[in-house]
């Protein structure tokens, strides 16, 4: 599949992005030295683009769903307002560890929560209100995470959504492969919910920013 963006301009982004904190660089290497599905990590831009996220909204309460070696976390805890936490949700243990071992490592350790276990299981005991909440993980179960997370919201809320373009996958309306069919299906259902408003950005793999209408 061709690339979304023009790879030049893509390089070009990333190169005026501002560069990474010494504890992120050293994140980003580890992951990609240690594992081979490194490039779920969001990286420098997409990182970048949720640290101003949450200090757009002025975030004091953050959830993430999907840790992975809690690159995203990090990322996000920049921008916290003063006492500020994120509660990141990871079902791989693995992944739970490296991520402890990261943030333990990090400015932030204070300021973020790795809980263990399937994310709707954790969400049922979780109540919120969150200021800002961003979903990374499984791509079949996008559709009930935001279920789960539109009515635990602030006022002002909202919910980013990772890899809602995935590749470009999205465009096939066959859609042969499963995450992408089921992000097709999550990208119809949000743009024709009343409930909510939504715009699917093409930043890096497709990020789809959401709040509550009215």
């Amino acid at each position: 599949m061709s690339p979304l963006v023009d790879p030049a301009a893509e390089a070009y982004a990333e190169e005026h992005t501002t560069a990474l904190p010494a504890h992120l660089a050293a994140v980003e290497e580890s992951t990609r030295r240690e594992f081979a599905a490194w490039y779920m990590m969001v990286g420098r831009q997409e990182g970048r683009f949720l640290e101003l996220m949450v200090f757009s909204t002025g975030a004091t309460s953050v959830l993430e769903i999907g840790t992975f070696t809690g690159f995203s976390s990090l990322a996000m805890a920049a921008g916290l307002a003063p006492g500020g936490t994120i509660t990141t949700l990871e079902v791989d243990p693995h992944h739970a560890a490296t991520a402890r071992a990261n943030i333990s490592a990090s400015p932030y350790a204070d300021r973020i929560e790795v809980v263990e276990g399937p994310a709707l299981d954790s969400l049922g005991r979780i109540d919120g209100p969150f200021d800002l909440v961003f979903i990374d993980a499984d791509k079949p179960g996008y559709d009930a995470y935001f279920e789960a997370v539109l009515g635990k919201l602030s006022e002002r809320g909202v919910i980013l959504a990772d890899n809602t373009l995935f590749g470009g996958g999205v465009l096939d309306p066959e859609g042969a492969e499963e995450n992408a069919r089921a992000l097709r299906v999550f990208n119809d259902k949000l743009a024709a919910d009343p409930r909510v408003v939504c715009v699917l950005t093409t930043i890096r793999d497709g990020v789809t920013i959401i709040r509550r209408a009215g």
